[in-house]
């Protein structure tokens, strides 16, 4: 052999040497030796305490699943024991993740061109808490060493990863969260074979090609001092990191009285790209989806809605959600519609449009505290629950409920709402509502809120400032073209009218409640009725006792046809005073002093009746009401009648009122309108 030869030889014969030495000490070495290190390092860049307890080995073995050479080289198949991660500064808790055992393999060709690939990692029994703090600290929000001190200019790394798998045989995750008041545990189980998503979820083409069911989950704790329980299914790591295959979804979820389940696909999961799911609702109220979808919808009796969610969680003007054409009911009305939820600066903003085809005015109820429609039980419970309902006193007729301002300034709402046809009473026809709700900065505005009436129409504006405390409040409504015989269809005699109801009201007051708002009230209030008529039965078909006794003195049973009825009525500081409040009919003119408080809810009125020409009245002294509005209180005056002619005088002098009362009579409408004739009398009046 030469001496090149040789050289070679020798050269190659220490190669292997070094190898099969290098082979024999990898093979023997004791990781546990390198644990402290390891340990020490992943805490320092984590922030937080990092710590392998037990076993750490590697074993290398061939990947029969590579081809040609390839299967020669020997891959590292590493396994760690009783491995925690623990919680950074400010959080309480010790640990936050704890493994029994992680098994993990890794690429050694990947790492030739930069890439750490792990085709699979298995875990046993994996347990994870996630807290925040009442601080609004929490613990899944990471803050690496390396990141701190990082210049902002670098090019990024020119290493990659790449992670294929996660299995695990049980898991377990735990929230707590002082804010939301949450205290949530869930189990993740393997499915033990993929289920396909039609067999679970149905779905339609835009989830064809859907990934497999491969977890199955169940919840229960509480969250916003509710119970909650829950369970579904969820897809593997294979979908999970597709930016191609939907990653399957399917939950039914129970938060107190609130139920919401869902089922279809999330679009690119690793970058959020968008959800795709049909979402069902149902509850006691709409109030209480707020603490889960931070929505916020108003009190309503119970609920149930199903639709389309579709959400673009990386759109440039913030995240996007639509619950598209979603039908269902609330109380025994139906509804209908789409709306879209934009997460934006300065607040997150709601818009769309709804419909009702058959409303029921009892189900409105709650939107101002009043205790009516369909399960209207269920809705004071849930607010009991929320600690926000408030006790309508016993002796009070107007609602105490307060509005809840403190939570306007989440977001802002621009909504149309329609109903085709209202249901109030097989007596009182309403039809055709519309309202327009803006939500902006706190402020909220239903401008127009109109409905049709009884063969004529009232339009409504109403402006609540939620910013200011307390609330204050406007409201103006217009009334016009309101048909006696629609609005009394019962009685028969009321049929041959051609009367009209018309007015017009305008009030603005401050307080957190419909009775607070009242009772604060400045303003005016005008009415007129013409060729209408007034008889104790239809008193008694109005509910009116108080009415009954006081037409039964002034009339006896007789039915009495009303010329006009005319009302002015002056509101200051929640005090109704009239400046006209007069009846002119067939046998007298009837005029009516006094004044009413909202405030206290009290009456203190006084009936004057004056006969005319040589028909006799029943009546032969004045009249009060008296008392509250709940339990008013008529009788007799002591003390005698005006003198006649007296009240004629008294009218007279209200001159202003009665060309302002005027005004409410439709040119058109001049010559067919008593009030017209009557109201020209009293401006004229010397």
């Amino acid at each position: 052999m030469s001496r090149t030869g040789k050289i070679v030889s020798i050269t190659a014969g220490i190669i292997v040497l070094l190898v099969v030495i290098l082979a024999i000490v990898i093979a023997t070495f004791d990781w546990n030796r390198l644990k402290p290190t390891i340990n020490q390092k992943v805490s320092a860049e984590l922030n937080r305490p990092f710590a392998i307890r037990g076993d750490l080995g590697v074993n290398w073995a061939r990947n029969r699943e590579e081809q040609g050479w390839r299967s020669w080289v020997p891959w590292p198949y590493i396994h760690a024991e009783d491995v925690m991660l623990g919680n950074p500064p400010g959080v309480p808790d010790v640990t936050m993740v704890h493994l029994q055992r992680a098994d993990a393999t890794l690429a050694p060709l990947a790492l030739l061109h930069k890439e750490l690939y792990l085709p699979w990692i298995k875990l046993q029994q994996p347990d994870a808490r996630l807290v925040q703090t009442a601080d609004k600290k929490n613990n899944w929000t990471f803050t690496l060493a390396s990141s701190e001190n990082s210049d902002p200019n670098a090019a990024p790394s020119a290493w990659s990863f790449r992670l294929d798998n996660v299995l695990f045989d049980q898991g377990q995750v735990r929230y707590r969260d002082a804010i939301n008041h949450a205290d949530v545990t869930v189990q993740i189980n393997p499915l033990g074979k993929p289920v396909p998503y039609g067999q679970v979820a149905g779905g339609d083409d835009q989830q064809k090609g859907a990934g497999d069911f491969v977890f199955g989950w169940q919840a229960k704790g509480t969250y916003n001092q509710q119970t909650l329980s829950g369970e579904g299914k969820i897809g593997g790591m294979l979908s999970l990191r597709s930016q191609t295959t939907p990653f399957p979804l399917q939950f039914d979820v129970r938060n107190g009285t609130t139920r919401v389940r869902a089922a279809g696909t999330l679009q690119d999961p690793l970058n959020l790209g968008g959800l795709n799911v049909r979402l069902r609702f149902s509850g006691d109220t709409l109030a209480n989806l707020y603490g889960l979808t931070g929505v916020l919808l108003p009190d309503t009796p119970p609920y149930e809605t199903d639709g389309h969610l579709i959400a673009r969680f990386n759109d440039k003007k913030g995240a996007l959600f639509r619950y598209e054409n979603f039908n269902g009911h609330i109380g025994d009305s139906d509804i209908h519609g789409s709306l879209v939820y934009r997460q934006g600066k300065p607040r997150p903003l709601l818009t769309g449009e709804l419909r009702s085809d058959q409303l029921r005015m009892a189900d409105l109820g709650p939107l101002i505290g009043v205790n009516s429609g369909k399960g209207s039980e269920q809705t004071q419970r849930a607010k009991a629950q929320r600690g926000e309902a408030a006790a309508q006193p016993a002796d009070r007729v107007l609602p105490h409920d307060r509005f809840e301002t403190q939570s306007w300034g989440a977001m802002d709402a621009d909504v149309k709402f329609s109903g085709k046809r209202i249901e109030h009473s097989s007596k009182l026809p309403l039809s055709d509502l519309y309202t327009h709700l803006q939500l902006k900065d706190s402020t909220l505005l239903l401008d127009p809120l109109r409905f049709g009436m009884a063969g004529g129409s009232i339009n409504t504006t109403i402006r609540l400032e939620g910013d200011r405390s307390p609330m204050r409040g406007r409201a103006d409504l217009h009334a016009r073209k309101l048909q006696l015989r629609q609005l009394f269809p019962d009685v028969t005699a009321m049929q041959r009218s051609l009367g009209q109801l018309n007015g017009d009201a305008s009030l603005s007051g401050s307080g957190n409640s419909v009775a607070d708002l009242l009772g604060t009230s400045n303003g005016e209030l005008k009415l007129l009725m013409n060729d209408g008529l007034i008889s104790r039965s239809l008193m008694e078909i109005a509910g009116l006792n108080v009415g009954n006794y006081i037409v039964g003195k002034l009339f006896g049973d007789d039915e009495v046809r009303i010329n006009c009825a005319a009302t002015d009525l002056n509101v200051r500081q929640g005090v109704a005073t009239p400046r006209i409040f007069v009846f002119d009919t067939e046998n007298a003119v009837i005029n009516v002093s006094g004044n009413a408080n909202f405030a206290s809810e009290r009456l203190d009125l006084t009936v004057n009746p004056e006969s005319k020409g040589v028909r006799v009245i029943t009546l032969r002294s004045p009249l009060y009401v008296r008392g509250t509005f709940k339990n008013p209180d008529a009788g007799v005056k002591t003390g005698p009648l005006l003198a006649r002619g007296a009240a004629a005088v008294a009218l007279g002098t209200v001159l202003t009122p009665a060309a302002a009362l005027l005004a409410l009579i439709s040119p058109s409408d001049t010559d067919d309108n008593q009030c017209s004739r009557v109201l020209q009398q009293m401006k004229n009046q010397k």
